[in-house]
C-alpha cells in the first residue's frame, strides 16, 4: 500500500544549509522508490490558517518509507534542515483503491 511523507514546514531560512539538503534530498529518496508529488506549491487556504510549505512524498509502502527516513543517508542531511527550519513531519499509509469515505467504519 503507498505510503506518504507528510511534511508541513514553517519559518523556513533559505540559507546554504537548506539549499545543501535540497541539492542532496532527491539521491536519499531514490534507492526507497521516493519521489515528490507536491513540493512548496502555494496553498489555497479554504478554512483556518496555513502558513509555510506543504510536502508530499510518495513511498510504495510504509516500510520503504520508514527505511528512507532512517537511512544513513537521509540522517546525514536531516540536521540541515532541522537547523533551518520549523514544522511537524509525519509517515502515513495511504488508503486501498478504490476506496469510499464509510470504508473507516469497518476498520
Amino acid at each position: 500500500m503507498t505510503a506518504y511523507a507528510v511534511a508541513h514546514l514553517t519559518d523556513v531560512d533559505l540559507n546554504d544549509e537548506i539549499v545543501q539538503y535540497l541539492h542532496r534530498i532527491d539521491a536519499t529518496l531514490e534507492p526507497f522508490g521516493g519521489q515528490f508529488l507536491i513540493h512548496g506549491a502555494r496553498a489555497q487556504v479554504l478554512e483556518g490558517s496555513w502558513p509555510g510549505h506543504a510536502i508530499l512524498v510518495s513511498f510504495p509502502d510504509l516500510a520503504a518509507a520508514r527505511a528512507w527516513y532512517d537511512s544513513p543517508a537521509y540522517q546525514e542531511i536531516l540536521p540541515l534542515r532541522l537547523r533551518n527550519s520549523t514544522g511537524s513531519v509525519i509517515l502515513v499509509e495511504g488508503v486501498t483503491l478504490p476506496h469510499v469515505a464509510p470504508d473507516i467504519l469497518a476498520g
